[in-house]
């Protein structure tokens, strides 16, 4: 990348397409001289948000901020720039017994990233958010100031920015917390599902196990409505091992990792070819319920293999929509979800259940509450629109929202959820749609 030019930027669902500045630095004078001289910025980390969300009239790559500070090995303390990817904190950590404690479904987001998104993982029952063991991050206010913000320290900034999609400043470096694990490997138990009650009775059933989440066939109706797959998993001890992976456990075995080559034609992705490979993902596993040990990139990565998969939906995009319906709704209002997406026949192949457990009530911009979220994939086609407004209802109706890191489209009732994070310094392409549809 240029330091500075005009270009075409979007993000991972390449919807929508915008033709803006973009700046990248990794010298903090020139990070101010770069905010001191314009408003409206956004930071931008690796791109892996949806929609309009790191998106704005000028915009700051943090890619060269891409450096380790330091490593506390007997605490299990790693301190970074902000544009250092999550795979390469795991590059670093996993060989020597440390994973992330809180992980979302790609690893190729930026730390920077995973807290102004405040990114939840398949654990969110047991042990929330990333902010969660965030000890401190530096940030560059709308002062052009750097401050260190902690829960002892700027403590109005620390809160606000966590969840505060990149408002209230660029995160210059983070320091965090990892977590002990024995080996690479999770010891993984897939049950299938034949309906929404089944599913639902699992996910019950398995709340004392740290990682839970469900890959559900959004296409079904009926009694099959909800027909899906869960996935749950600990991490594995090293003499719960197959003997061939003892000796050495924390190292990964090499992979084949396919590309997308090209944008794939608009005709590839349809109902029927959605049809298929959920009757393919479902009938995969032939028994009710099957136990192995995967590595972690299998169980929290599985899309990350396929580089560029998100060529697959073509050259028009696609958006991610994910919502949360509190707990004590949270069954009738899948149904219902799943029912409008079913007769839409507008069909997503990616379509993920998760539970929140009780959201922290200091870090207050952070998108979980405690209930149901689901997570889809739609083509971007002329019938989106009516179907996200269809979904953004029933949403509403059970007391939900939407995911600002995945929204592009929704109404802002669901999305205007954010405090303390208004200036005209660091704002948003999303953040302007949302305030001027109010």
């Amino acid at each position: 990348m240029k330091p500075n030019f005009t270009q075409k930027v979007t993000n991972w669902g390449n919807f929508p397409v915008v033709e803006k500045e973009m700046k990248s630095e990794d010298s903090i004078r020139k990070i101010k001289e770069f905010v001191q001289n314009h408003n409206e910025i956004i930071a931008r980390g690796n791109g892996r948000c949806y929609g309009d969300a790191s998106l704005s009239e000028h915009i700051f790559s943090t890619k060269r901020l891409n450096k380790f500070i330091s490593f506390d090995r007997l605490n299990g303390v790693i301190e970074c720039e902000s544009g250092v990817l999550l795979s390469e904190v795991l590059e670093v950590c996993v060989p020597q017994g440390y994973f992330l404690y809180v992980t979302p479904g790609t690893k190729f987001i930026s730390v920077g990233g995973a807290i102004a998104s405040d990114v939840h993982g398949k654990n969110h029952h047991l042990e929330g958010c990333f902010s969660e063991y965030v000890l401190e991050f530096s940030l560059l206010n709308e002062k052009n100031e750097v401050i260190t913000c902690s829960r002892t320290q700027n403590s109005d900034k620390f809160w606000s920015t966590i969840g505060g999609m990149g408002l209230t400043g660029i995160i210059i470096s983070a320091k965090f917390k990892l977590k002990n694990i024995e080996t690479a490997y999770i010891r993984q138990e897939s049950i299938k599902a034949n309906n929404l009650d089944e599913i639902f009775q699992l996910f019950d059933e398995s709340e004392s196990w740290t990682y839970n989440v469900a890959w559900i066939d959004c296409l079904q109706k009926g009694k099959n409505l909800g027909k899906s797959v869960l996935m749950r998993g600990e991490h594995a001890f090293r003499h719960e091992l197959p003997k061939k992976w003892q000796q050495n456990p924390l190292r990964l075995r090499q992979k084949i990792n396919p590309t997308v080559p090209f944008n794939f034609p608009g005709f590839v992705l349809n109902k029927w070819t959605v049809k298929l490979f959920n009757w393919l993902y479902f009938n995969k596993q032939q028994k009710k319920e099957v136990k192995d040990f995967v590595d972690y990139e299998t169980f929290f990565y599985p899309l990350d293999v396929v580089k560029d998969w998100n060529k697959i939906y073509g050259k028009e995009g696609f958006i991610q929509y994910q919502m949360v319906i509190p707990k004590e709704n949270g069954k009738e209002g899948m149904r219902k979800i799943l029912e409008t997406i079913a007769k839409s026949g507008n069909g997503s192949f990616l379509a993920v259940l998760k539970l929140f457990g009780k959201n922290n009530p200091e870090a207050y911009n952070s998108f979980p509450m405690e209930g149901y979220t689901l997570a889809l994939d739609f083509k971007v086609n002329k019938k989106l629109k009516n179907l996200v407004e269809k979904l953004d209802a029933i949403v509403e109706e059970f007391g939900g929202r939407i995911y600002l890191t995945k929204d592009s489209m929704s109404k802002s009732s669901l999305t205007n959820y954010l405090q303390n994070v208004q200036n005209s310094k660091f704002v948003s392409l999303q953040h302007k749609r949302i305030i001027n549809n109010n």
